[in-house]
């Protein structure tokens, strides 16, 4: 980040001239309220001083939403993978909704798709964008959390060539779940980290972006209004989200509640600004236990910062309004990064509970198939996490470090081999790996470092209370080699 770090960094302290600005921005930003449909994230009126249109609503995040929906779409197609197919058409399938910028309106979404119990407004992805596309918006940096020393996009279409090439989408030779893999690592390296490693990071500073010029020539909403939508987009809230219980939310992303979806009544689920994705839905799913409110204190940090910027009315924001914009900023960007920790935090405690459950079926000689069929399911949920995870802003490079040497490239196999590389053909390079009870302490292990070092609340699957008497019984050698 520029400006701030997640944790604990002190902001630049208002000037007193600051302060006195900021207490007539204040009042701006109740001017807007007025006239403002309380908290719901839009409409906000036109405040770009150039443009002569007949627009009459600043806010634009078409392209994020449709990304959002390569995303889910993405996701489906990943458990289509035939190993038969001489053609490569899942491969291919899954490429386009990578890659495509759907401006012929031809590439139908495949999830949500319209039914009579959740009618959807839009049909295809163009709908909603005919410019967008995932894989121009991937993290670009090394990612040392797979193997092979590939950038973030080489590492999805990876895992999409292996996807295509097996059955269901699932390799329980190696351990890979694709479906899993793909999803979980494309929300990090696509949606977080392109709202806070650049929408949210340089183009919040006051060189990037100016809130007194158009975000690009002829448009209708200045350079600091768009940035910030684009940014809400990403996090994959519905633009009424502070009118739901995070139970309701949650339900709408599982396409189980029309009437808290269809904000408007208009009997259809837009899927623009009425549906949640991604990081809001995993929000949702912890908050709605109780002990959270991720969901709300991110959206509503959304919509404050939205209500500032317009409030500036198509002027440069003040020293003073960039300040409480990085106090939004911090608020958004820390959470989110603590939704996905939470998410490494529970994975790494199903794989625990897996892998008693495989010890189990290996000394009974039954239920392996069910077994294993979990474990790999929540071992690509904890990998991908664990890989969007260092997507961000943030090189926490020791915490980063800890987690992928402890998790490896792979599941620890019921054979005790492990993924450990990539050959220069693409093909897994595998070796013997440690006992399963010292993997299991390896979870155990980033299920601390994840409540260590990010500011954990729901902690789901907390299996830390096994950590002594399963130090007992495998003891700390090995581990201590590999920690």
């Amino acid at each position: 980040m520029n400006n701030i770090k997640f944790k604990g960094t002190t902001l630049t302290k208002l000037s007193f001239v600051g302060a006195v600005t900021f207490s007539f921005m204040c009042s701006s930003i109740t001017s807007v309220n007025a006239g403002h449909h309380g908290n719901v994230y839009g409409p906000y009126p036109i405040t770009e001083k150039s443009y002569k249109g007949t627009k009459k609503n600043s806010v634009s995040y078409g392209g994020q939403m449709a990304r959002q929906l390569l995303h889910n779409s993405l996701k489906k197609l990943a458990s289509t993978g035939s190993p038969s197919d001489p053609t490569l058409a899942p491969e291919k399938k899954m490429l386009a909704y990578l890659n495509t910028k759907d401006k012929s309106k031809s590439l139908p979404i495949m999830d949500p798709k319209n039914s009579s119990k959740f009618p959807v407004k839009q049909k295809m992805i163009g709908e909603l964008s005919g410019g967008a596309n995932l894989s121009g918006k991937a993290d670009k940096r090394i990612q040392t959390s797979w193997p092979g020393n590939m950038s973030g996009v080489d590492v999805i279409k990876f895992m999409i060539k292996k996807a295509g090439k097996t059955k269901g989408g699932v390799d329980t030779r190696n351990g890979m779940n694709y479906p899993q893999l793909i999803s979980k690592y494309t929300m990090g390296a696509v949606l977080y980290h392109q709202a806070c490693d650049n929408y949210l990071d340089e183009k919040m500073t006051a060189s990037s972006k100016p809130n007194n010029k158009p975000y690009k020539k002829g448009a209708y909403y200045t350079g600091k209004e768009h940035s910030w939508d684009e940014a809400f987009g990403y996090w994959g809230a519905a633009a009424h989200t502070m009118k739901l219980s995070a139970a309701q939310s949650y339900d709408v992303a599982k396409k189980k509640d029309l009437k808290a979806a269809d904000y408007n009544k208009d009997g259809v689920v837009d899927l623009q600004t009425e549906m949640t994705y991604a990081h809001a839905y995993y929000a949702s799913s912890y908050d709605k236990k109780g002990k959270t409110n991720y969901l709300k204190t991110v959206t509503g940090a959304f919509i404050d910062g939205r209500k500032l910027i317009t409030a500036a009315d198509g002027n440069k924001l003040s020293e003073a309004e960039l300040n409480k914009i990085q106090d939004y900023v911090q608020i958004i960007c820390s959470n989110w990064e603590d939704v996905i920790a939470e998410s490494v935090f529970k994975y790494a405690g199903s794989v625990y509970k897996d892998l008693s459950k495989i010890e189990k079926a290996l000394a009974s000689g039954s239920g392996m198939d069910k077994a294993m069929s979990k474990y790999l399911k929540h071992w690509g949920e904890l990998k991908g996490f664990a890989m969007a995870l260092q997507a961000g802003p943030d090189n926490k490079s020791d915490t980063f470090n800890r987690m992928n040497r402890m998790m490896g490239f792979g599941p620890l196999m019921p054979n005790l081999s492990q993924v450990v590389g990539i050959d220069s053909s693409g093909n897994y390079i595998k070796d013997q790996g440690s006992s399963i009870g010292y993997y299991k302490l390896h979870m155990l292990k980033i299920q601390n470092l994840m409540a260590d070092k990010y500011a954990l609340k729901a902690k789901i699957n907390d299996a830390t209370g096994g950590m002594a008497a399963l130090l007992e019984e495998v003891g700390t050698k090995k581990s201590a080699e590999n920690d």
